[in-house]
């Protein structure tokens, strides 16, 4: 099975290379395209990817046809591969934010195989976590071919469309604001004596080792709090100090402001 790829910015790579770690794809499977030669020819090289000369030629080539190009030119990308698409043998798969589902049949039509995704930085070290939609034309082995994609480069939810704002804010914003938290943490232990990169890695093996006991656990997060937070101790101090400054309040508004800036920029 072929994969093409037409556009190779950073979240194409970052896709390829969780693909690649994950051996779910051989380099020789993975086509790509993009508009600049001069930028997807040497990428290419240097991974063994394959290369084609357009657009219409990776969706001929490819059983799954991923769109990973800027909103502005998706009319004209989407029109100039519809052909190679007519027969619905081919599924297209979106990584473009904003994109609906309807949007991308209207112009490439009602038989073709359409999964709709928003898959965040992370798959590029297989922990990514992507909201997928399908249309009614992607069933069967052509659906798992589609989810499996993105199953090798981490977790997937299938949500409605209307659901991916708040999904893009908080898995495709998040790392960036858990980065934050984590360097938050390894100031704090600098402060204290520890070198930044000590305390780097301790901050963020901390926060690894939470996120995975959140994930296995059948308890809510406040219910581990409790666990670790002892009366009386050194750790029910330092929560409710960041309670005292805010720091939920901070994250709900964090979001909400994520939000606002995504919904703003589709009108």
């Amino acid at each position: 099975m072929n994969i093409g790829f037409i556009g190779v910015g950073g979240m194409a790579q970052a896709i390829i290379a969780g693909l690649l770690q994950a051996k779910a794809f051989l380099p020789e499977d993975i086509i790509v395209h993009s508009r600049r030669q001069e930028n997807y020819a040497p990428y290419a090289k240097q991974h063994g990817l394959m290369t084609a000369a357009s657009n219409a030629d990776v969706a001929t080539q490819s059983d799954l046809v991923v769109l990973a190009v800027t909103p502005n030119v998706v009319p004209d990308v989407l029109r100039e591969i519809k052909p190679q698409l007519a027969d619905g043998q081919t599924t297209l798969i979106s990584i473009v934010a904003g994109l609906s589902l309807a949007t991308m049949g209207d112009i490439v039509g009602t038989k073709v195989p359409i999964l709709r995704t928003l898959p965040n930085v992370n798959v590029e070290i297989g922990a990514g976590m992507t909201a997928v939609a399908a249309n009614s034309q992607l069933t069967g082995g052509k659906l798992t071919s589609a989810l499996g994609v993105f199953g090798a480069i981490g977790t997937t939810t299938q949500l409605a469309e209307d659901q991916f704002g708040i999904f893009s804010a908080l898995a495709g914003s998040s790392p960036a604001y858990i980065d934050l938290f984590i360097d938050s943490l390894s100031r704090a232990g600098v402060k204290y004596g520890l070198t930044k990169a000590q305390a780097t890695q301790i901050a963020a093996q901390a926060t690894l080792g939470s996120a995975k006991m959140v994930l296995k656990s059948d308890k809510i997060p406040f219910a581990l709090i409790d666990q670790v937070a002892s009366p009386g101790g050194s750790t029910v101090a330092g929560l409710l100090a960041m309670e005292e400054a805010g720091l939920m309040t901070s994250v709900v508004k964090g979001i909400d402001a994520t939000v606002a800036k995504d919904q703003a920029g589709r009108h």
